[in-house]
């Protein structure tokens, strides 16, 4: 699993079947010391409902079809939780409610 960020999304009017009606997103990977934006961008299956700018938990590979929305489609990234806020050593790094300064 990793932590990321929705950047963008990807529209494609003519795809496979089983794909059809999937909401397709564009996530990056979040550097958890700093919380920026790091390596390649990634098109996910959005399974949750996620929306632009939002911090998300994304899974690959086989566990990218895990989901009631992803069984037996072939995918390889999947978008399986929006992050209401990240906690690491009793510090809280991350609160969806709070917005960092900048946003």
């Amino acid at each position: 699993m990793q932590i990321c960020r929705v950047v963008g999304t990807v529209v494609s009017t003519n795809k496979v079947e089983k794909l059809s009606g999937m909401k397709l997103l564009l996530v990056r990977a979040l550097d958890l010391d700093t919380f920026t934006e790091i390596g390649p961008l990634v098109v996910s299956i959005d399974t949750v409902g996620a929306g632009s700018g939002e911090v998300v938990m994304v899974v690959a590979g086989s566990s990218s079809r895990q989901t009631p929305i992803t069984d037996g489609k072939p995918v390889d990234n999947s978008i399986v939780a929006i992050i209401d806020h990240i906690d690491v050593g009793g510090e809280r790094i991350f609160d969806k409610a709070k917005p960092a300064e900048g946003d």
